[in-house]
């Protein structure tokens, strides 16, 4: 097991680690996070990510032991049209050339901050999930479903818009676990602590 290999199994070629396909600055991926497309897994960048134009600023932060399956969407602030103004309709994009308005009329856009997804979560296929969203480490977000709000730590969610289904863990192990955070060990610990990890006793975790 090695983050810098492309695929984590040779033989399973729609896996990828995408923090080693990533070339924008603004997308910052943990190690370990892969992304599930069956024609190319490579495309994260390009396919999932939208509306994410550097003069806005905003990042996409997503933590380490990620599984994100297939047709995810990451809608980013450059998405948002100006509700306040007379027209919604986006002068500022279509007129680049126009930097006399262009400026202003982009720090007026609506900016949620960045999206950032914690660690261990698990999206489940054809999400879309809106700007400015914060999803806590091991969520669950169920497939189809709409994001427009953040997301507690070990949370199951699902729907358009979601709800929340259950905890995974009640709120003592899920201090523990956010306390542990098994996903920053060593990867040779965690290897050598797999029978713990993938068990549902978290009192095990704590003793470690």
């Amino acid at each position: 097991m090695n983050a810098k290999d492309l695929y984590p199994n040779e033989n399973l070629k729609n896996i990828c680690y995408i923090n080693n396909v990533i070339k924008n600055p603004n997308i910052i991926i943990g190690d370990y996070t892969y992304y599930n497309c069956e024609k190319n897994p490579e495309t994260f960048e390009t396919e999932c990510v939208l509306y994410h134009y550097k003069e806005f600023g905003d990042k996409l932060i997503i933590g380490k032991f990620c599984s994100i399956g297939e047709n995810v969407k990451f809608m980013m602030n450059a998405a948002n049209h100006n509700l306040n103004a007379i027209t919604t309709y986006p002068f500022t994009a279509i007129m680049q050339k126009e930097n006399k308005i262009n400026k202003k009329h982009l720090s007026e856009l609506p900016n949620k901050g960045d999206t950032v997804i914690g660690n261990d979560v698990w999206i489940g296929m054809n999400t879309f999930i809106m700007p400015g969203v914060h999803i806590g480490d091991g969520a669950v977000i169920g497939a189809n479903s709409l994001v427009a709000k953040n997301v507690a730590p070990y949370t199951i969610v699902a729907g358009n818009p979601i709800r929340e289904i259950r905890k995974r863990f009640n709120e003592e192990e899920i201090e523990i676990l956010l306390s542990t955070k098994w996903w920053d060990w060593d990867i040779e610990k965690i290897k050598e602590n797999l029978d713990i990890i993938l068990s549902p006793d978290v009192s095990k975790l704590s003793k470690l």
